[in-house]
């Protein structure tokens, strides 16, 4: 009888290493993916093409075995654009979905109102549209993670390009919060440094987001005649801007235009032969950027599955799942703080070519693209001729640059 208590005693320890609280075993049970998008609203297509980029990654891995044999989940909730939704979605996938992982958010006012509240949720996050450089600045903790281009990166190709045209005043237009007006900021700051002559107007316009009318906006800046006008508004809100400046002659002014999210797929699909040729518009990722096998497998698959070529944001957030499976893999386990370590360094190649997370910061280095709108019989969209490739290195400020001081 003693000896089989012993044995029974011994047995149970046993079955207790196997099962360290907290540590997640290979082949046993589910991944789970919280994601909170725009889902409604003037950017609800923006949170739909990212869902959809996001669920693809995620058929893709399931069908191929998962990741250490477990299967991926994914739920998604809706922040409004609004930081105090944004953060009960996220509470709500931690607490009652009881998610491993975070990815998403789009508006750079909710990932600011968001960040600061990881350390106390302790899940990690990879944002994939969010572009204020404070969320790996500033505001940068362990538990935040950026796949895509941020401000710094796009604004930085920006005033390159710009500070090669003739254009010496320059004048801005871009939403009324944080990424219109860092955006502003970091477009001063570069192009100032790189053409010293370039001078920047008082006359600026920053409508409200989801704003309806823009004509009083498009009438100031053309009265003002600037020679440059530096354009930051994104999805419904540029579209909306571009159907009205071109009923008002905005762009027959002769002005050199730079719309720093122009490229946004979602948004040439929804203007079509409207938006006009000869524009400077910039992206996150484009999809005819990249020649590689990743990249040709993505547009294929995206384009065969939902109809229409891949934009930034499906592509960041197909490229985020397949960043958190290269980190699990990395780290052998699903353990949080094993993976946020394994994340750390991390560099895999993605549709939008390779990728490194820097561990100093977690931003990721990457190349960001710029071109001209020009029209062409072969896509449904304005396309980018002649396309510009800046190299992540060239446009990505050092880690001691960020303000970012990892605890």
């Amino acid at each position: 009888m003693r000896k089989a208590f012993l044995s029974l005693v011994v047995a149970c320890t046993m079955v207790g290493f196997l099962f360290v609280p907290g540590q997640a075993r290979a082949g046993r049970g589910k991944i789970k993916i919280g994601s909170v998008y725009i889902f409604s609203g003037f950017a609800a297509t923006y949170g739909q093409f990212a869902k959809q980029g996001l669920l693809l990654a995620v058929d893709e891995i399931n069908k191929s075995g998962g990741i250490l044999g477990k299967k991926l989940e994914v739920y998604f909730e809706d922040s409004h654009a609004k930081p105090p939704i944004a953060l009960r979605a996220i509470r709500k996938l931690v607490y009652e979905k009881h998610v491993d992982f975070l990815i998403g958010l789009d508006s750079s006012g909710v990932a600011k109102g968001v960040v600061p509240y990881l350390k106390e949720l302790k899940v990690p996050l990879i944002i994939t549209h969010a572009a204020t450089p404070d969320v790996t600045g500033s505001q940068c903790n362990k538990y935040t993670f950026r796949v895509s281009v941020n401000i710094n990166q796009n604004v930085m190709a920006a005033a390159k390009i710009a500070a090669q045209t003739k254009a010496l005043k320059w004048t801005t237009v871009g939403p009324d919060y944080a990424f219109g007006h860092q955006s502003w900021e970091y477009f001063q700051k570069y192009l100032s440094k790189l053409n010293p002559k370039a001078k920047f107007m008082k006359t600026v316009a920053f409508p409200k987001i989801a704003t309806e009318d823009y004509s009083p906006y498009i009438t100031s800046i053309m009265a003002a005649k600037p020679d440059g006008v530096f354009i930051s508004l994104w999805s419904g809100d540029l579209v909306n801007f571009v159907k009205q400046a071109n009923k008002m002659g905005f762009f027959k002014q002769g002005y050199t235009v730079l719309m720093s999210l122009g490229a946004a797929t979602e948004v040439l699909y929804a203007l079509k032969d409207q938006m006009p040729t000869g524009l400077w518009v910039g992206t996150r990722y484009w999809f005819l950027a990249n020649d590689t096998p990743v990249n040709k497998h993505f547009v294929e698959a995206y384009k065969a599955r939902y109809g229409v070529y891949p934009s930034y944001n499906a592509q960041n957030a197909y490229a985020a799942v397949y960043a958190l499976k290269a980190a699990i893999e990395k780290a052998g386990t699903t353990d949080k703080m094993a993976v946020i370590k394994a994340l750390e360094g991390l560099t895999v190649e993605v549709p939008a070519g390779k990728i490194h997370i820097r561990p100093g910061d977690h931003q990721a280095v990457l190349n960001v693209t710029w071109g001209k709108t020009a029209a062409d019989p072969k896509y449904p969209i304005r396309i980018l001729k002649p396309m510009v490739i800046f190299k992540g290195e060239e446009v990505t400020p050092p880690v001691s640059a960020t303000g970012c001081k990892m605890r």
